[in-house]
């Protein structure tokens, strides 16, 4: 008998002082897709699909400011993307603002970091890796 999953990510949530470009941002780069988001919500406000039931919540905050510890070895996100699927990411992150950055840590799979126009910091983890020692 299977052990049942006790938690598992339902959303993140990220403060933007633009909700519109960052959506469009995600939609165009990692190609999530928006969703309809709940009624009762009064700030500026979109919700996307990430994956597997996954969310992505942007709000809107006035005087948002990317935290100082959005690094490699500090807060960031990473998420699974097909290797073969690197190079056109890339290009399309490029193209949509983002900065590429190398990883300091050496993995025996490929990978790459990003710093989306906002500040957050993205990790890009091949999705066939094979898991680290």
């Amino acid at each position: 008998m299977d052990t049942p999953l006790l938690t598992r990510l339902h959303h993140l949530t990220l403060a933007t002082r633009d909700v519109i470009a960052s959506k469009d941002f995600f939609l165009h780069t990692l190609r999530w897709e928006q969703i309809p988001r709940p009624g009762n919500i009064d700030i500026e406000s979109a919700w996307l699909d990430i994956g597997d039931g996954q969310q992505l919540h942007l709000l809107h905050v006035e005087d948002f400011e990317p935290s100082p510890f959005e690094a490699e070895f500090g807060r960031h996100f990473a998420f699974d993307y097909p290797l073969a699927e690197f190079q056109p990411l890339k290009e399309r992150l490029v193209d949509n603002g983002a900065e590429l950055m190398k990883p300091i840590r050496q993995t025996p799979f490929e990978r790459f970091f990003f710093r989306e126009p906002n500040g957050y910091i993205f990790e890009i983890v091949d999705a066939d890796r094979q898991p680290e020692a």
